[in-house]
């Protein structure tokens, strides 16, 4: 990645939607899984093309997860202006947790920049 990475706030990001799926699997120390929806909006005039990601899971415990990675679920997607690239993927937890983080992205003028996650949290249901 470049040296110096801004903020972008003209790429936006949403989360759509949490789900707790106690069908997926998950393993006895994190028994609690939890689907998110996704959509990173380009307000921008420029194409971005995310290259990736990184997100913090705090557990109400204390815990902290750190996932980075290239892209987002495999892909390097590229938004075009006024475009969108909508995702889905999950996280298993332990306890109730928030979740922070960012996308890092490249413009076609070949800046690189970053689009903050609103924060949400994967909160269990009460008859868990």
């Amino acid at each position: 990645m470049a040296a110096e990475i801004k903020e972008c706030e003209k790429i936006r990001v949403k989360v759509d939607d949490v789900v707790y799926m106690p069908s997926l699997e998950a393993p006895p120390d994190k028994p609690h899984p939890f689907v998110y929806f996704i959509s990173i909006f380009n307000d921008s005039d420029l194409p971005v093309t995310i290259r990736a990601r990184k997100w913090v899971v705090r557990q109400d415990d204390g815990e902290v997860t750190v996932v980075e990675g290239d892209g987002v679920v495999g892909q390097t997607p590229r938004i075009e202006p006024g475009g969108h690239f909508s995702y889905n993927s999950y996280h298993v937890i332990a306890l109730g947790s928030t979740v922070t983080g960012a996308f890092f992205g490249e413009t076609a003028a070949g800046d690189w920049i970053f689009a903050r996650i609103p924060d949400f949290r994967l909160e269990l249901p009460e008859w868990v």
